[in-house]
């Protein structure tokens, strides 16, 4: 994973962020570094943006967030155990199909669904290829929550946020946004970047410019 470590303090690259009050272990992970891996059905191409333990392989993970761009319809891959959010980023939008339950519809950007991995779903695409970010989580492992974060750039609406989880991913899914965490310089996300925050405990955060964030706030079991 192409990472540069940010010391929340100064906002200066480093290897290691030391510990200390007024320090968060913070990760930036660019949406340019990332790596497209195709799927084996063609039917599109995915881009992991983080996964732990790093590095592990789609049967070992305890969570696990891509980008994937979905080109043609069918059906999901099953994921046993697995519990799945998918947002739609960009595009006309899709419909899941559950094998015997409802169908999810998508079809506005930042729309979201929440299934079982091992549910069967069949994907149909409203009017061409998709753009969309997916959180897996290992069911007993530890829990997830995604929400979505919206910043009209006004300074004097300018959104405080408190961060408390195990790990926080803040995901820039559009626009150009500066993500401050305490007294700590601000950095700068681009759309498909990451802020990677390691065990922020009642974390302050703000959140100035215009676009929208996906929140994903981690917890272990």
């Amino acid at each position: 994973m192409n990472t540069a470590q940010v010391d929340a303090a100064t906002g200066s690259g480093r290897d290691e962020v030391p510990p200390a009050a007024s320090v968060v272990a913070t990760t930036l992970l660019r949406g340019v570094d990332l790596v497209a891996a195709p799927w084996k059905n063609g039917g599109g191409v995915t881009r992991e943006v983080a996964a732990f333990p790093e590095g592990a392989g789609l049967d070992a993970f305890v969570w696990r967030v891509s980008i994937a761009d979905v080109a043609q319809a069918g059906p999901f891959s099953r994921f046993a155990g697995i519990d799945r959010t998918l947002v739609l980023l960009s595009g006309a939008g899709m419909l899941l199909d559950e094998e015997q339950g409802p169908t999810h519809k998508l079809t506005q950007p930042l729309d979201s669904a929440r299934f079982a991995g091992e549910t069967a779903i069949d994907a149909r695409l409203v009017d061409g290829a998709t753009r969309d970010f997916n959180l897996m989580v290992r069911r007993g492992a530890a829990t997830g929550e995604l929400e979505v974060w919206r910043s009209e750039g006004d300074a004097s609406a300018m959104q405080h946020r408190r961060l408390s989880a195990d790990v926080v991913l803040l995901f820039c899914a559009s626009g150009l946004l500066e993500v401050t965490l305490g007294d700590a310089a601000a950095v700068t996300l681009a759309v498909d970047d990451t802020l990677y925050i390691e065990a922020p405990e009642a974390q302050a955060c703000k959140i100035s410019g215009e676009g929208a964030l996906l929140a994903i706030r981690l917890h272990y079991a």
